[in-house]
């Protein structure tokens, strides 16, 4: 494995294939890189056990006893698990190749594969699923912040991320621009922000919409945060 491109320490790698010699084959490639690893027969045995809170991906078989790979792949999704998915599979089956990568498998692996091979999909799906916890615990940190302001400062923030000026907002908000400052300078303490544009884009990170109000009152818009996805020798 190429030293630059080493996985961190606590990341594991989760194998699950129902042969025994192919389980202690990739038990021992992986030991000899200094990759943790978890060996596992069945899917049953996968769910059973949980999924470390670290960062991991997934070895798996295309055909276990009883289900498929591609079953293990709907039922995480089906669960809010979204770790990679290396798929291994004898038979090169291009429908269900097809089929995986659709729903998001990072590679599949035709057997007989180079060791090599299985480790560079390895340390590529372990590197992005660091980067994936990387970025959703920024965007756990920025929503705590966000929870720290009061609703006039939230709403500046989401007519920021909207484009608008000072002036725009004091004339939306019906309030003076000094007042729309003062709720800035709040808001950008508050969020930790160095600057406006740090503070539209951390409004612009957490996905903010202003919905409009639905009664004639004078009542501040509902604010929204949208959901973000922040939004992987041959062996036989």
């Amino acid at each position: 494995m190429r030293a630059e491109s080493a996985p961190q320490d606590d990341a594991v790698v989760l194998v699950v294939d129902d042969d025994l010699q192919v389980r202690n084959a990739l038990g021992s490639l992986f030991r000899s890189v200094g990759i943790q690893a978890v060996l596992l027969d069945s899917a049953a045995e996968l769910f059973a056990i949980g999924f470390p809170d670290a960062p991991c991906c997934l070895v798996l078989d295309v055909r276990l006893k009883g289900q498929s790979g591609l079953d293990v792949q709907a039922r995480m999704a089906e669960l809010g698990i979204h770790i990679p998915i290396i798929f291994m599979t004898g038979y090169g089956d291009i429908p269900m190749t097809v089929a995986a990568m659709k729903a998001g498998a990072e590679h599949f692996l035709c057997k007989p594969f180079r060791e090599q091979e299985l480790l560079d999909a390895v340390t590529e799906a372990l590197q992005k699923e660091a980067s994936r916890r990387e970025r959703l615990c920024r965007l756990a940190a920025v929503r705590d912040c966000f929870r720290s302001l009061t609703p006039r400062e939230s709403e500046v923030m989401a007519h920021a991320a909207s484009g608008l000026t000072n002036k725009e907002i004091a004339a939306a908000m019906c309030i003076s621009v000094v007042t729309v400052k003062v709720h800035r300078c709040q808001a950008m303490r508050k969020m930790r922000a160095r600057s406006f544009a740090d503070l539209v884009l951390l409004a612009q990170t957490l996905g903010l919409v202003l919905l409009p109000s639905k009664s004639e009152a004078d009542e501040p818009p509902a604010i929204r945060l949208q959901p973000r996805q922040l939004g992987t020798a041959t062996i036989a």
